[in-house]
């Protein structure tokens, strides 16, 4: 499942479920953009973590969160701790990501 955050309150989702794993992005990021769709389709394939959709510009608090300093930034978190962050354009980097904190 994934959730697009409409409110800058990412510190509840992330202590509110096991896993979390976070794309940040801005509106005029086109690799951003582009690895969207590919955020969503790993949504589809671990239905054991929450995915979120956060806009860096948007939700300073919960950039705060990981260090985001390049866009797009994807961050893992587990049991309400950070874990893990890649900056990347790259699906098989995203893939990696993710499955460090999915696969069991």
């Amino acid at each position: 499942m994934i959730k697009e955050l409409d409110q800058d309150n990412l510190s509840e989702i992330v202590n509110s479920n096991e896993t979390v794993v976070v794309q940040y992005m801005a509106g005029w990021c086109g690799n951003c953009r582009l690895m969207k769709p590919k955020f969503k389709k790993l949504a589809t394939e671990h239905e054991n973590a929450k995915f979120v959709l956060v806009d860096a510009e948007k939700f300073p608090e919960s950039r705060k969160l990981a260090k985001v300093d390049n866009l797009p930034t994807f961050a893992t978190f587990q049991k309400g701790s950070f874990k893990n962050q890649v900056q990347t354009n790259k699906f098989d980097q995203l893939k990696a990501l993710v499955d460090e904190v999915t696969s069991n």
